[in-house]
């Protein structure tokens, strides 16, 4: 998958409802380590605006919506992640914005490390001198 990637997960359902899986190594392309979701997030609040140097993500807002900007230092797209049956793989090295959540967004996100203070670039400059330079 390239590094600013969007998902359409296979929805499974009938009368009774609707049900979507999400499985390491097949729907999410790697090992989940980490789960975590955001909420609660103001409308006009960005969250991340940051980058890590091998963490990958993959994003769903299973409820409500939010836009995720992806920006690899070369290309950068706005995603509206707006259905539950989107997702949206985050590589490493990849600067991230999640903004215009709605009231009721909940983002899920799946990780595939665990938390490492150490592993985030939080400073844009930082992350263009990284991706650029190798450094």
């Amino acid at each position: 998958m390239h590094k600013l990637s969007l998902v359409n997960l296979k929805t499974i359902g009938d009368e009774r409802g609707f049900l979507i899986a999400l499985e390491s190594n097949k729907e999410i392309p790697f090992e989940i380590k980490r789960v975590f979701y955001i909420f609660g997030t103001q409308k006009d609040v960005s969250r991340g605006n940051h980058s890590h140097y091998k963490t990958k993500q993959f994003l769903v807002a299973v409820r409500g919506s939010c836009k995720i900007t992806l920006d690899d230092a070369k290309n950068k797209a706005t995603f509206n992640l707006n259905k539950p049956n989107l997702g949206l793989l985050q590589d490493a090295l990849v600067w991230g914005t999640m903004h215009d959540f709605s009231e009721d967004c909940v983002l899920l996100v799946f990780s595939d490390e665990f938390y490492d203070e150490s592993d985030y670039i939080r400073n844009y400059d930082k992350f263009l001198e990284v991706v650029n330079n190798g450094k």
